[in-house]
């Protein structure tokens, strides 16, 4: 198990419906264009929630609403009941929510185990005063963080590539590489923008183990956007559809997957039960 992320307890399955993430009228408008308009979902603890919905649809917009990039128009976020709307993203790493991004941002000239290692805050080393005056507690520290680091690269498959600049990676295990990196902030929510895009199916399955064992081991809730739809179905429950900036269904994968206006607009014959 990763050191940080603590197991969840059997009882707290009972909290299922306890809302980590609730957003309530949110709207962004860029000129005279809505990108997200009096949108409103919650996201329950402990769950791993897909958001779907065609290119347009304002779902990454959305996401840049929650995590602090964009201020809304209207509307606003809520975050383990406590009102974060316009928080800058700093603020809201420290509250527990973590993001990545459909390009991962990875440090390409570090190593992997260095871009897991600056991932945390409050290190005593940043401060030159303690490399000075307490060298002993900079380096007991770093050890620290070098053994949660080894313990969380094993738990994504990525121990072998531990010493290997993170620019030399494959797309797909960049992307592991972001939820190492999401693992060792110890999140309480983590909003994954589109983790299989780019991924092959060798490394998307090792991936959605991942993410899964997330959610139902250590109680981590997943937010995450996917245009896979076999990913999506597999993997979240429920799932949000987002159309022109607003939310068009919600349910479970066999809701949405018989839903007429989703399989219209955009999934199409495949997922439809005969």
């Amino acid at each position: 198990m990763p050191v940080g992320v603590r197991e969840r307890p059997k009882a707290v399955f009972l909290l299922k419906e306890v809302r980590v993430l609730a957003v309530h009228g949110v709207s962004k408008r860029f000129g005279g264009l809505w990108a997200v308009r009096e949108c409103s979902l919650t996201v329950a603890q402990g769950s791993i929630t897909g958001l779907i919905g065609p290119n347009g649809a304002g779902k990454t917009t959305l996401f840049h609403l929650i995590s602090g990039f964009y201020k809304p128009d209207r509307g606003r976020v809520e975050f383990n009941g406590q009102d974060i709307t316009g928080l800058p993203p700093y603020r809201l790493f420290h509250l527990g929510l973590y993001r990545t991004f459909q390009i991962p941002r990875v440090f390409p000239e570090m190593t992997v185990v260095e871009n897991l290692m600056l991932v945390p805050a409050g290190q005593a080393g940043e401060k030159l005063w303690n490399t000075l005056l307490r060298p002993r507690l900079v380096q007991r520290q770093e050890e620290e963080l070098r053994a949660r680091a080894g313990e969380i690269l094993e738990f994504t498959g990525l121990s072998g590539v531990a010493t290997s600049p993170a620019g030399a990676l494959s797309g797909g295990q960049k992307k592991l590489l972001e939820l190492a990196r999401a693992l060792m902030a110890s999140p309480k929510l983590v909003l994954l923008d589109e983790p299989g895009a780019g991924v092959n199916p060798t490394l998307l399955k090792r991936l959605a183990a991942r993410i899964r064992e997330l959610a139902l081991s250590f109680g981590v809730t997943v937010f995450l956007i996917e245009h896979d739809m076999d990913l999506v179905m597999g993997l979240c429950d429920p799932v949000i559809v987002m159309s022109e900036g607003r939310v068009l269904a919600q349910g479970s994968p066999a809701q949405v997957r018989t839903d007429p206006r989703v399989i219209d607009a955009y999934l199409g014959g495949q997922y439809a039960v005969a």
